[in-house]
């Protein structure tokens, strides 16, 4: 009874904590013990040490990887952790380098996630639909239930119907706000509800955060232990063949995500050419802006079109347009060399096309051959 009442109190003075502090701050910390949501078999996994974890220093020999001494620099083994390359991010994004993980876009942290917190064929998967399917792909590759809650009419996102399909074995919510393909943001109060209300690990998938008039949730890192921060080099920074996508986290959370990602994932000329990008953000920028005008732009001359019987508000580099007949127009559009994304049998997304924002040339192109279907 005595251990009882102790806990009781303990629990009692958290919840009152928290309660005081939600309301100067409409939000309170959630620190939770991530050892205790992640694998057995990865909490005890002794990760492969390879030859760069184990030196790190200035030599003028190197016999200890069995390279060849020829072909240099491209005989060596790039740096496993991207040491310099996370520091450079770490600036631009305001985090600790500790607390980036670099994966081969961002499909391999989403991949990585589901591994480390999820038993095969016991635990589940939370998300909102429609959205990203990588998401759904990835627990079913790991043979993990992904359980699907739709967002509202408004493609707006419901708080409530998210906790209600979590239970004792749901180890992972996914979001992704701006949304693909819905192109808007989630509401912040209905995100914040989750984070508040789900002791588990959320990913907050950010591609098309370059493209949104609100703030990244890169700030909450250190009041939400289990929160996962995905972005992109694909597409604000125009380098989706280069495959290079961060994940912000907790260190505890990157440790985990280090340990279990395969040693030598980013290659030398992906760390060199990213590392080189990052030294022209100004271009970036300007790419952005001219991708946000053009968006309004076209937007505007597609409303003019009677074909395009709707267009959804968007936060990201793309438009969610609906037409009378989705596959008709994809098929038309595609005989006549142009390719949109046909979004037709997506969850939600009855007769629409997702439409990247292109160049001014480029859009002008589409608009022609819409205004002739």
């Amino acid at each position: 009874m005595v251990e009882s009442a102790k806990y009781k109190t303990s629990k009692f003075v958290l919840y009152f904590f928290r309660f005081i502090l939600s309301l100067s701050t409409n939000c309170y910390c959630v620190m939770i013990d991530i050892s205790r949501l992640v694998r057995e078999n990865i909490r005890n996994l002794k990760p492969y040490s390879c030859a760069r974890y184990e030196f790190e220093g200035v030599a003028s020999v190197f016999l200890d990887a069995n390279e060849n001494p020829m072909n240099v620099p491209y005989n060596r083994y790039p740096d496993p952790l991207q040491k310099e390359l996370k520091a450079k991010i770490a600036k631009i994004k305001n985090v600790r380098p500790s607390q980036i993980m670099l994966g081969v876009g961002s499909d391999e942290p989403i991949d990585l996630i589901i591994r480390i917190f999820c038993e095969p064929e016991e635990d589940n998967i939370v998300a909102m639909d429609p959205t990203y399917n990588m998401y759904n792909v990835c627990a079913d590759i790991n043979c993990v239930e992904y359980r699907k809650v739709l967002l509202n009419d408004d493609y707006s996102l419901d708080a409530k119907r998210i906790l209600e399909a979590v239970d004792g074995k749901t180890k992972v919510i996914f979001l992704c706000s701006p949304n693909n393909p819905t192109a808007n943001l989630m509401d912040r109060n209905e995100v914040m509800k989750i984070l508040n209300g789900f002791e588990g690990i959320i990913v907050m998938d950010e591609a098309y955060i370059d493209f949104s008039s609100q703030p990244s949730w890169l700030k909450m890192l250190d009041e939400h232990s289990g929160l996962i921060v995905l972005q992109t080099f694909s597409k604000a920074w125009g380098l989706a063949s280069v495959r290079c996508g961060m994940a912000f986290a907790s260190e505890h959370i990157t440790g985990y995500l280090n340990n279990v990602k395969y040693p030598y994932n980013i290659n030398m000329l992906t760390q060199k050419f990213v590392s080189e990008q990052l030294d022209y953000e100004g271009r970036k920028e300007k790419w952005v802006k001219m991708l946000l005008e053009q968006r309004e732009i076209l937007a505007g001359k597609l409303a003019a079109i009677p074909l395009i019987e709707k267009i959804y508000p968007s936060e990201a580099n793309f438009l969610l347009v609906k037409v009378p007949d989705a596959n008709d127009v994809y098929n038309k559009l595609i005989s006549r060399s142009i390719v949109v994304r046909n979004r037709n049998n997506i969850s939600m997304c009855l007769g629409c096309l997702r439409i990247t924002v292109g160049t001014a040339e480029e859009n002008e192109t589409l608009v022609n051959e819409l205004k002739q279907l």
